[in-house]
């Protein structure tokens, strides 16, 4: 039995390797037309940045170690022309001679893997104007800065790979500015989880710029000019990180199926539409795990399983893979985001009723030294309390949690599920109440009735509809910063001042995280009001809707 693999890195690589296992006679041929078949790719933005000072510490496995190791036929600098299903072969063109052959399979594996998108705008070709997705794409900006020392960089796109790259230029030492289209950076959080992000990024230095694109980039004397539409940069070199597309040309020449953006179709054993043809990774649909909507997520951890799907299939062992939920997570500089799960506009476009909780948590226990915050948005389904997405945002602890609540996903864990969870405590590592539990008790206290919420958004609208708005925090934080037309009646005082209440009006109250408020609401429901309180409190709505975040620590942060 004969398989050929058409694209190495995360996909292919790990197809092969398993298959390899799996089958010790089985012939493998593994076809990169590149020169690199195993690669970090993940870690190149830490290689210009210089956090990665070695070249080799990004190369993963030559084609020696590969064929020493796992006996295995890998041909780098061959690229694949054309796939002729019917006659179950490939076109190859070796590079380096010059010559192009044929090569039979019984099975083919697709990991060509995607390209970066680089815009239509004028100027988009300058040499100075820069992609990150290989190892020789790396090589080539580390030259440059070396070369020609710029001093300002554009970074087009607030995705992962832009905001990787904004912070490792800054380390570079240049002077970076980010724009970004849409309204918010990482199209995995919501703008509200975001709002942090842009605050923290522009405390380091980073120029962000919203819903602003590139319009075109004209060469001028000493560097670049930057057309926006608002407004322009004149910057040393640009950096492309608005995303990437499959790079399916050879799929659509063989009629295999492809997506509305281009992916290839498959099934759940990564089967194309030809059954001796499959294909992994950054090129093809997957499914997004808890609705089965199609979703297009080129990210390693799919792209791994996947490959390891495809082997396993080849061999006969019938696995499945059951889709993705999207998690990730990104370093900025000592900040740490996270998501996982479905965000608030994958529910709505799944049809699903739901709600969301915010918790401002240490991460670990308050006492002991070092405790650094973190922001949790947890989407949950009604009323079955089913967990259907997170967004993390911190300092420290985040890694942990986003882990913990996607396995809570994958598992189907409602909120009971999680308060009951038994979770690793010692002062220096969590609470004894660990934060995922937080989020359980939060939830069920919604879904039993036990405490009603408002929302961010509609704060204002209350106000304007003649409702009672009472800030519970003290004095001294009201001073520094509340919303307009509250009144500020602390928790602590709250039973002694009842009677400045209306107990014919419902009434709406907030606190700095929404611990307080909640107090605030058990104590009016006691006494026959009808009380609501601010989800995320006075920390999210001024960092999502006034702009400045307050009461969000971290240790040596500006």
């Amino acid at each position: 039995m004969k398989t050929v693999i058409i694209g190495g890195v995360a996909g292919g690589a790990s197809a092969a390797a398993r298959l390899r296992r799996l089958d010790e006679t089985a012939e493998i041929v593994l076809l990169e037309r590149g020169d690199y078949v195993s690669y970090a790719n993940c870690g190149l933005p830490y290689y210009v940045g210089g956090v990665i000072t070695q070249k080799s510490a990004l190369t993963l496995q030559t084609p020696g170690s590969l064929r020493r190791r796992l006996n295995l036929d890998v041909r780098t600098g061959h690229q694949a022309l054309a796939v002729r299903p019917r006659e179950k072969e490939v076109e190859v063109r070796d590079l380096k001679q010059g010559v192009t052959y044929v090569e039979r399979y019984d099975n083919l594996i697709l990991s060509p893997g995607a390209e970066p998108v680089r815009p239509p705008f004028p100027g988009a070709d300058d040499p100075r104007v820069f992609t990150l997705r290989t190892v020789p794409d790396a090589y080539r900006i580390e030259a440059f800065i070396k070369t020609d020392r710029p001093r300002r960089a554009l970074v087009v796109g607030a995705g992962p790979i832009g905001l990787e790259m904004a912070e490792n230029l800054s380390h570079a030492g240049l002077s970076v500015t980010v724009a970004e289209l849409a309204d918010h950076a990482i199209a995995p959080l919501d703008a509200d989880m975001a709002a942090d992000v842009h605050l923290y990024l522009r405390r380091q230095g980073i120029n962000l710029l919203l819903q602003n694109g590139v319009e075109s980039i004209q060469p001028v004397r000493g560097g670049l000019h930057v057309l926006l539409r608002q407004g322009s940069v004149d910057v040393d070199m640009v950096l492309l990180g608005v995303g990437v597309r499959p790079e399916s040309a050879l799929a659509r020449a063989a009629g295999l199926a492809l997506s509305d953006r281009g992916a290839i179709v498959v099934d759940g054993a990564m089967r194309t539409s030809d059954p001796h043809i499959y294909a992994v990774g950054d090129v093809v649909q997957s499914v997004q795990y808890g609705t089965g909507r199609p979703v297009y997520a080129p990210l390693a951890g799919p792209a791994n399983k996947q490959g390891r799907i495809a082997a396993d299939n080849i061999a006969g062992l019938g696995r499945t893979y059951k889709g993705t939920q999207g998690t990730s997570i990104l370093k900025l500089f000592d900040m740490t985001v996270g998501a996982t799960g479905l965000n608030e506009s994958a529910a709505g476009q799944a049809g699903l009723d739901c709600d969301k909780v915010y918790l401002l948590a240490d991460s670990h226990a308050g006492y002991y030294p070092g405790a650094q915050s973190m922001s949790v948005k947890v989407l949950f389904e009604k009323p079955t309390g089913r967990i259907l997405g997170a967004q993390l945002v911190g300092f420290g602890g985040v890694d942990k949690r986003l882990d913990v609540l996607a396995a809570a996903i994958r598992g189907g864990m409602t909120a009971e599920d999680l308060s009951q969870l038994e979770l690793a405590y010692a002062p220096p590592f969590s609470s004894a109440k660990d934060p995922v539990n937080m989020v359980g008790f939060m939830i069920e206290n919604l879904l039993e009735g036990t405490v009603k919420q408002f929302h961010w958004q509609e704060a204002a609208g209350l106000l304007e509809a003649g409702h009672t708005l009472v800030d519970v925090r003290t004095p001294a934080e009201y001073a520094q910063g509340h919303i307009d037309g509250a009144v500020n009646i602390p928790v602590d005082d709250l039973r002694g001042r009842l009677d400045e209440l209306d107990p014919r009006k419902p009434v709406y109250v907030y606190c700095q995280s929404g611990q307080r408020s909640y107090l605030a609401c058990r104590i009016l429901t006691g006494r026959g009001f009808a009380a609501s309180h601010l989800a995320g409190g006075y920390r999210l709505y001024a960092s999502a809707r006034l702009g400045h975040s307050p009461a969000f620590r971290c240790d040596g942060c500006q």
